[in-house]
């Protein structure tokens, strides 16, 4: 049975080892190796905490163990817009809805349903994902950014 709450600080340590493994075992098979070593190396306990600290971080739990991760956050002080990121589903439990779960949780949390429009920087190997979840490529242009991900946009009147 999955459970959804909010992340607390002694997550860090799990969801680090959780995204390193996103970088080191999904992202490789379409990034390089150097780039997903250092995006690896980046995402330490504190910086899963600074990050939480800047958005509304949820973990989605299989008993005791975290299976996935995603936050929400306001974009660039914007009242009227938010960001979807660090979406993160454990390697071994991919295919299994997680990724869907944590979506619509995002898609509940207040920052999102008072926003008019949000935004993801989508990785190559999740963009298909989010289309299905109704995002589609900002200003209809399917570029990848000097991050390597394509931004993403979903309105609601």
């Amino acid at each position: 049975m999955l459970t959804i709450r909010r992340f607390e600080t002694k997550d860090a340590p799990e969801l680090a080892s959780l995204i390193q493994r996103n970088f080191l075992e999904v992202n490789i098979k379409d990034y390089g190796l150097e780039e997903m070593e250092r995006l690896a190396q980046k995402h330490t306990p504190e910086e899963i905490c600074r990050i939480a600290q800047q958005a509304r971080m949820y973990v989605i739990c299989e008993q005791d163990k975290i299976v996935g991760t995603g936050s929400v956050k306001h974009l660039d002080g914007s009242l009227t817009e938010c960001g979807l990121a660090t979406i993160f589903v454990h390697p071994e439990h991919q295919g299994q809805g997680i990724g869907r779960i944590i979506i619509d949780t995002l898609e509940q949390d207040e920052l999102f349903l008072t926003s008019t429009r949000t935004e993801i920087g989508a990785s190559i190997t999740a963009c298909q994902f989010y289309e299905k979840m109704g995002y589609t490529y900002k200003d209809h242009k399917k570029t990848l950014d000097r991050h390597g991900l394509y931004k993403m946009e979903k309105f609601r009147s």
